[in-house]
């Protein structure tokens, strides 16, 4: 365990983005209540998520991260999970097909409820009320009852949260990921767009290949891994009230060492990673995979320090550096930061975050980010990364299943600010739909192809003879 840590050890220190609860009795009992509860997720699948995160912090793999920007009570439903699930299986399809590298697969589901805000208050038409902070605090309609953060919500998180994770059990393991599923996948109005016919027609190859590797005996009984998936969870460690009721020992594993069982990967938001604070300390003690939202405002002697403290044995797949700078900043701060941690020689995991950095105010006052942007941001991570040789390992989106009208842009989609309310549904920040999250998989896919042609063409070093 961490030097001088405990569960609870953070709540000596500073904090930011804390709900102000008016009854912290009540908030006692329901914390007490969930840390009677069953784990969410097990100390073992962490521990095999981090095995895996090390594979793609060492270039032998890749990992696609993404998942509604904030979960909804009102929007918990099997097919809203499906058609997530299939998105996401669709992209990864295409990244491990297309790009030629495993796909780890971790989704901003089944815990990510909570949502840094930059004001604490919101104010329309003259009055003023706290912001929404995500529904495991508040709710999202604009009056004084439903803003008030109740500790109550709490319990219904989790009951969510443990029924997401038993479909998406059912889904990756029960035969409903398995290959010989890859076009049932396509959502029914993927079929009418371009990057839904490019997946078709790759589908219909990995089925002629399928079918000759049947006929050579290799089947999903014979190799499971055609058959299911390994699909993790995660989240924003923010309201660490719960996740400190959340976290258990490894019992199984006989180490004893403390995880936060509310979810198999942690992330720490760009708001509040000071080094000081209370959910630094917190994540710090957890053996989880954890993430860090790196932005602008982040040098490189901070990015170390942090480095320093979440993971000061260098352990693999232990820290994934999620970068947010937006798309014209990306070149600015980047190579810095990368060349500061080479020369450390610490183990990291880089991932892009082409989302949170490319946000805008659309003239009509929707909230957006336009596909280009991202696609530029997400361009500019891989071109600094293949100048600066080291490996550009990852893409964390906020994505959905659903046709929305959230964000600009895309060759298929080509949604305009004019179509933005026709399906505006987020909570918070707005989403890729499916058409954009397609289309951005093969144009990484694309890149990672590249990559791989190249190091194959790159001529073997020189050995001197003794």
């Amino acid at each position: 365990m961490a030097a001088n840590w405990s569960p609870d050890s953070w709540r000596s220190k500073p904090i930011v983005q804390v709900p102000d609860y008016p009854d912290l009795a009540a908030l006692a009992d329901v914390e007490a209540k969930i840390a009677s509860f069953p784990p969410l997720v097990f100390a073992g699948e962490a521990d095999k998520l981090k095995r895996a995160l090390g594979e793609v912090a060492q270039g032998k793999a890749f990992l696609l991260q993404g998942g509604d920007c904030a979960e909804s009570f009102a929007e918990h439903g099997a097919n809203h999970i499906r058609e997530l699930f299939r998105v996401f299986l669709q992209m990864a399809v295409v990244l491990t097909y297309a790009g030629g590298v495993p796909v780890v697969k971790v989704g901003r589901i089944a815990g990510q409820f909570a949502k840094p805000r930059s004001s604490s208050t919101e104010t329309r038409d003259g009055v003023e009320l706290p912001s929404y902070r995500g529904d495991i605090i508040n709710g999202g309609g604009f009056t004084e009852a439903e803003r008030i953060p109740d500790p109550q919500r709490q319990l219904e998180a989790y009951r969510q949260s443990a029924a997401t994770l038993n479909l998406l059990r059912a889904f990756s393991e029960g035969g409903y990921a398995s290959l010989d599923n890859v076009l049932r996948w396509l959502l029914d109005f993927e079929h009418k767009s371009p990057f839904g016919q490019k997946y078709h027609e790759m589908g219909e190859q990995i089925h002629t290949a399928l079918r000759f590797m049947e006929s050579c005996g290799v089947t999903p009984e014979t190799v499971p891994a055609l058959g299911r998936t390994a699909f993790y969870t995660s989240h924003e460690a923010l309201l660490l009230g719960y996740e400190q009721a959340l976290v258990r020992r490894d019992e199984a594993g006989g180490s004893q060492a403390p995880y936060a069982t509310s979810g198999h990967m942690l992330w720490i938001g760009d708001r509040t990673r000071q080094p000081d604070h209370a959910h630094i300390e917190f994540c710090r003690g957890v053996r989880n995979p954890i993430g860090i939202k790196v932005g602008p405002s982040l040098d490189a002697d901070g990015l170390l320090r942090l480095i320093d403290i979440l993971n000061p044995t260098d352990e693999p797949g232990r820290l994934t550096l999620i970068c947010r700078f937006g798309a014209d900043k990306v070149e600015k701060h980047l190579p810095g930061l990368i060349r500061a941690v080479e020369r450390d020689g610490r183990i990291v995991l880089w991932s892009c975050d082409p989302m949170h950095g490319n946000t805008i105010s659309a003239t009509n006052g929707f909230k957006t980010r336009p596909f280009e942007r991202i696609l530029k941001e997400a361009e500019s991570f891989f071109d600094i990364h293949r100048a600066e040789g080291t490996y550009a390992g990852g893409i964390h989106v906020e994505m959905t299943g659903s046709p929305v009208t959230e964000c600009t842009g895309g060759a298929a989609a080509n949604i305009s600010e004019a179509q933005l309310k026709e399906r505006y549904d987020t909570l918070c920040d707005p989403r890729l739909n499916a058409d954009q999250s397609l289309e951005l998989a093969f144009l990484i896919a694309e890149r990672l192809k590249q990559e791989r042609e190249e190091a194959l063409r790159a001529p073997e070093p020189l050995v001197a003879l003794g």
